[in-house]
Protein backbone atom coordinates (compact mmCIF):
# COMPACT_ATOMS: atom_id res chain seq x y z
CA UNK A 1 0.00 0.00 0.00
CA UNK A 2 2.83 2.37 0.91
CA UNK A 3 4.45 1.71 -2.46
CA UNK A 4 1.37 2.91 -4.33
CA UNK A 5 1.20 6.06 -2.19
CA UNK A 6 4.82 6.84 -3.03
CA UNK A 7 4.19 6.10 -6.71
CA UNK A 8 1.13 8.36 -6.71
CA UNK A 9 3.14 11.11 -5.08
CA UNK A 10 5.81 10.86 -7.78
CA UNK A 11 3.22 11.17 -10.54
CA UNK A 12 1.61 14.13 -8.75
CA UNK A 13 5.00 15.82 -8.46
CA UNK A 14 5.71 15.29 -12.16
CA UNK A 15 2.28 16.63 -13.06
CA UNK A 16 2.88 19.66 -10.85
CA UNK A 17 6.24 20.34 -12.47
CA UNK A 18 4.70 20.06 -15.94
CA UNK A 19 1.96 22.51 -14.96
CA UNK A 20 4.46 25.04 -13.59
CA UNK A 21 6.51 24.75 -16.77
CA UNK A 22 3.36 25.25 -18.89
CA UNK A 23 2.47 28.43 -16.98
CA UNK A 24 6.01 29.77 -17.33
CA UNK A 25 6.31 28.86 -21.02
CA UNK A 26 2.95 30.51 -21.72
CA UNK A 27 4.13 33.65 -19.93
CA UNK A 28 7.38 33.74 -21.88
CA UNK A 29 5.65 33.20 -25.22
CA UNK A 30 2.40 35.16 -24.81
CA UNK A 31 3.06 37.66 -22.06
CA UNK A 32 0.67 36.71 -19.26
CA UNK A 33 1.42 34.70 -16.11
CA UNK A 34 -1.57 32.98 -14.57
CA UNK A 35 -1.89 33.21 -10.80
CA UNK A 36 -4.39 30.33 -10.78
CA UNK A 37 -2.97 27.53 -12.91
CA UNK A 38 -6.32 25.77 -13.26
CA UNK A 39 -7.61 28.66 -15.41
CA UNK A 40 -4.84 28.13 -17.95
CA UNK A 41 -5.20 24.34 -17.95
CA UNK A 42 -8.94 24.55 -18.55
CA UNK A 43 -8.51 27.12 -21.35
CA UNK A 44 -6.04 24.85 -23.16
CA UNK A 45 -7.98 21.61 -22.72
CA UNK A 46 -9.73 20.46 -25.87
CA UNK A 47 -12.67 18.11 -25.37
CA UNK A 48 -10.77 15.28 -27.09
CA UNK A 49 -8.15 15.44 -24.32
CA UNK A 50 -10.76 15.20 -21.55
CA UNK A 51 -11.89 11.84 -22.89
CA UNK A 52 -8.38 10.39 -22.61
CA UNK A 53 -7.69 11.20 -18.94
CA UNK A 54 -9.18 9.73 -15.83
CA UNK A 55 -9.42 12.69 -13.45
CA UNK A 56 -12.31 15.14 -13.43
CA UNK A 57 -11.38 17.86 -15.93
CA UNK A 58 -13.40 20.25 -18.05
CA UNK A 59 -12.84 21.23 -21.66
CA UNK A 60 -12.35 24.86 -22.68
CA UNK A 61 -15.87 25.27 -24.11
CA UNK A 62 -17.26 27.26 -21.15
CA UNK A 63 -14.29 29.64 -21.17
CA UNK A 64 -14.65 29.97 -24.94
CA UNK A 65 -18.23 31.19 -24.39
CA UNK A 66 -17.00 33.85 -21.96
CA UNK A 67 -13.98 34.88 -24.03
CA UNK A 68 -16.09 35.36 -27.14
CA UNK A 69 -18.17 38.03 -25.37
CA UNK A 70 -15.13 39.78 -23.90
CA UNK A 71 -13.35 39.80 -27.27
CA UNK A 72 -16.39 41.27 -29.00
CA UNK A 73 -16.71 44.03 -26.40
CA UNK A 74 -13.00 44.99 -26.46
CA UNK A 75 -12.80 45.05 -30.27
CA UNK A 76 -16.05 47.03 -30.51
CA UNK A 77 -14.75 49.62 -28.02
CA UNK A 78 -11.44 49.87 -29.89
CA UNK A 79 -13.12 50.40 -33.27
CA UNK A 80 -15.57 52.92 -31.84
CA UNK A 81 -12.77 55.04 -30.37
CA UNK A 82 -10.46 54.71 -33.37
CA UNK A 83 -13.10 55.49 -36.02
CA UNK A 84 -15.33 58.30 -34.69
CA UNK A 85 -16.79 59.01 -38.13
CA UNK A 86 -17.64 55.43 -39.13
CA UNK A 87 -21.26 54.34 -39.09
CA UNK A 88 -22.62 51.12 -37.54
CA UNK A 89 -22.31 49.19 -40.79
CA UNK A 90 -18.64 50.05 -41.27
CA UNK A 91 -17.84 49.20 -37.65
CA UNK A 92 -19.66 45.88 -37.93
CA UNK A 93 -17.69 44.93 -41.03
CA UNK A 94 -14.34 45.78 -39.44
CA UNK A 95 -15.25 43.83 -36.33
CA UNK A 96 -16.29 40.80 -38.41
CA UNK A 97 -12.86 40.79 -40.08
CA UNK A 98 -10.98 41.05 -36.78
CA UNK A 99 -12.81 38.43 -34.70
CA UNK A 100 -13.83 35.76 -37.20
CA UNK A 101 -12.69 32.17 -36.86
CA UNK A 102 -10.11 32.39 -39.65
CA UNK A 103 -8.44 35.46 -38.15
CA UNK A 104 -8.29 34.00 -34.64
CA UNK A 105 -6.82 30.76 -35.96
CA UNK A 106 -4.19 32.68 -37.93
CA UNK A 107 -3.03 34.69 -34.90
CA UNK A 108 -3.01 31.52 -32.77
CA UNK A 109 -0.68 29.91 -35.28
CA UNK A 110 1.49 32.99 -35.76
CA UNK A 111 1.91 33.57 -32.02
CA UNK A 112 2.49 29.90 -31.22
CA UNK A 113 -0.55 29.66 -28.96
CA UNK A 114 -1.74 26.54 -30.81
CA UNK A 115 1.34 24.65 -29.59
CA UNK A 116 0.03 24.83 -26.00
CA UNK A 117 -3.38 23.21 -26.68
CA UNK A 118 -3.92 19.87 -24.93
CA UNK A 119 -5.24 17.33 -27.44
CA UNK A 120 -5.83 13.59 -27.54
CA UNK A 121 -3.30 11.51 -29.45
CA UNK A 122 -5.86 10.80 -32.17
CA UNK A 123 -6.79 14.48 -32.55
CA UNK A 124 -3.12 15.41 -32.74
CA UNK A 125 -2.47 12.72 -35.34
CA UNK A 126 -5.29 13.97 -37.58
CA UNK A 127 -4.02 17.56 -37.62
CA UNK A 128 -6.09 19.00 -34.80
CA UNK A 129 -3.35 21.36 -33.64
CA UNK A 130 -3.68 23.29 -36.90
CA UNK A 131 -7.46 22.96 -37.23
CA UNK A 132 -9.08 26.37 -37.59
CA UNK A 133 -11.98 25.74 -35.20
CA UNK A 134 -9.75 24.31 -32.44
CA UNK A 135 -7.25 27.18 -32.65
CA UNK A 136 -9.89 29.93 -32.70
CA UNK A 137 -11.77 28.33 -29.79
CA UNK A 138 -8.54 28.23 -27.78
CA UNK A 139 -7.92 31.95 -28.34
CA UNK A 140 -11.37 32.82 -27.01
CA UNK A 141 -10.96 30.42 -24.08
CA UNK A 142 -7.62 31.99 -23.12
CA UNK A 143 -9.23 35.45 -23.15
CA UNK A 144 -11.98 34.17 -20.85
CA UNK A 145 -9.40 32.54 -18.57
CA UNK A 146 -7.30 35.70 -18.31
CA UNK A 147 -10.44 37.68 -17.43
CA UNK A 148 -11.27 35.27 -14.59
CA UNK A 149 -7.67 35.14 -13.42
CA UNK A 150 -6.73 38.82 -13.51
CA UNK A 151 -9.72 40.91 -14.56
CA UNK A 152 -10.69 42.94 -17.60
CA UNK A 153 -7.51 45.01 -17.98
CA UNK A 154 -5.14 42.04 -18.49
CA UNK A 155 -7.66 40.55 -20.93
CA UNK A 156 -7.66 43.82 -22.87
CA UNK A 157 -3.86 43.88 -22.94
CA UNK A 158 -3.76 40.32 -24.24
CA UNK A 159 -6.24 41.17 -27.02
CA UNK A 160 -4.17 44.22 -27.94
CA UNK A 161 -0.98 42.15 -28.21
CA UNK A 162 -2.59 39.31 -30.08
CA UNK A 163 -5.06 41.10 -32.40
CA UNK A 164 -5.09 44.89 -32.28
CA UNK A 165 -1.31 45.04 -32.74
CA UNK A 166 -1.84 43.07 -35.98
CA UNK A 167 -4.95 45.02 -37.04
CA UNK A 168 -3.46 46.61 -40.16
CA UNK A 169 -2.01 43.30 -41.36
CA UNK A 170 -5.28 41.47 -40.64
CA UNK A 171 -7.39 43.99 -42.52
CA UNK A 172 -4.96 44.07 -45.44
CA UNK A 173 -4.98 40.27 -45.63
CA UNK A 174 -8.76 40.28 -45.37
CA UNK A 175 -8.97 42.51 -48.43
CA UNK A 176 -7.33 39.72 -50.44
CA UNK A 177 -9.69 36.99 -49.22
CA UNK A 178 -12.52 35.66 -51.34
CA UNK A 179 -15.37 35.85 -48.85
CA UNK A 180 -17.98 35.02 -51.47
CA UNK A 181 -16.18 31.76 -52.19
CA UNK A 182 -15.73 31.01 -48.48
CA UNK A 183 -19.43 31.66 -47.79
CA UNK A 184 -20.45 29.37 -50.65
CA UNK A 185 -18.20 26.58 -49.36
CA UNK A 186 -19.48 27.04 -45.82
CA UNK A 187 -23.12 26.79 -46.93
CA UNK A 188 -22.42 23.75 -49.08
CA UNK A 189 -20.69 22.02 -46.15
CA UNK A 190 -23.87 22.56 -44.12
CA UNK A 191 -26.01 21.12 -46.89
CA UNK A 192 -27.54 24.47 -47.87
CA UNK A 193 -28.05 26.17 -51.20
CA UNK A 194 -25.90 28.98 -52.65
CA UNK A 195 -26.23 32.55 -51.32
CA UNK A 196 -28.20 35.20 -53.20
CA UNK A 197 -27.01 38.82 -53.54
CA UNK A 198 -29.25 41.86 -54.12
CA UNK A 199 -28.27 45.50 -54.64
CA UNK A 200 -30.53 47.37 -52.21
CA UNK A 201 -29.30 50.90 -52.91
CA UNK A 202 -27.06 53.00 -55.17
CA UNK A 203 -26.00 56.48 -54.08
CA UNK A 204 -23.91 59.23 -55.62
CA UNK A 205 -23.02 60.30 -59.18
CA UNK A 206 -21.98 57.77 -61.81
CA UNK A 207 -18.26 58.50 -61.32
CA UNK A 208 -18.45 58.11 -57.53
CA UNK A 209 -21.17 55.62 -56.67
CA UNK A 210 -21.64 53.73 -53.41
CA UNK A 211 -23.42 50.39 -53.61
CA UNK A 212 -25.14 48.62 -50.74
CA UNK A 213 -25.69 44.90 -51.19
CA UNK A 214 -27.60 42.38 -49.08
CA UNK A 215 -26.83 38.67 -49.05
CA UNK A 216 -29.48 36.03 -48.40
CA UNK A 217 -28.73 32.52 -47.18
CA UNK A 218 -31.56 29.98 -47.13
CA UNK A 219 -34.01 32.80 -47.79
CA UNK A 220 -32.86 34.95 -44.85
CA UNK A 221 -30.83 38.16 -45.05
CA UNK A 222 -27.66 37.46 -43.09
CA UNK A 223 -25.40 40.34 -44.10
CA UNK A 224 -25.03 43.67 -45.86
CA UNK A 225 -22.03 45.45 -47.33
CA UNK A 226 -21.12 48.70 -49.03
CA UNK A 227 -18.49 49.55 -51.61
CA UNK A 228 -17.57 51.64 -54.61
CA UNK A 229 -18.33 48.62 -56.80
CA UNK A 230 -20.93 45.87 -56.61
CA UNK A 231 -18.16 43.30 -56.25
CA UNK A 232 -16.64 45.08 -53.26
CA UNK A 233 -20.04 45.43 -51.60
CA UNK A 234 -20.79 41.74 -52.18
CA UNK A 235 -17.46 40.71 -50.64
CA UNK A 236 -18.16 42.77 -47.52
CA UNK A 237 -21.70 41.40 -47.25
CA UNK A 238 -20.34 37.86 -47.55
CA UNK A 239 -17.77 38.53 -44.79
CA UNK A 240 -20.47 39.76 -42.39
CA UNK A 241 -22.74 36.84 -43.28
CA UNK A 242 -19.96 34.30 -42.78
CA UNK A 243 -19.13 35.67 -39.34
CA UNK A 244 -22.78 35.68 -38.23
CA UNK A 245 -23.41 32.14 -39.45
CA UNK A 246 -20.25 30.83 -37.76
CA UNK A 247 -21.20 32.57 -34.50
CA UNK A 248 -24.71 31.15 -34.68
CA UNK A 249 -23.43 27.64 -35.32
CA UNK A 250 -20.95 27.96 -32.45
CA UNK A 251 -23.74 28.95 -30.06
CA UNK A 252 -25.81 25.96 -31.13
CA UNK A 253 -22.85 23.64 -30.53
Amino acid sequence: MEFFKILGGLFSLRSRKRTIKLVEDFHQKLGYRFSKESHLLEALTHRSYVRTINHDSRSNERLEFLGDSILGMVISEHLLQKNPDNDEGELTKAKALLVNETTLAAVAQESGLNQFILLSVDEERTGGRDRTSIMSDAVEAIIGAIYLDGGLQPAKEFIRRLLIFREKQILNDAAQRNYKGELLEYLQARGGGPPHYDVISEEGPDHDKTFTVAVYTNGEMTGTGTGSTKKEAEQQAAAVSLERLMASDAEKR
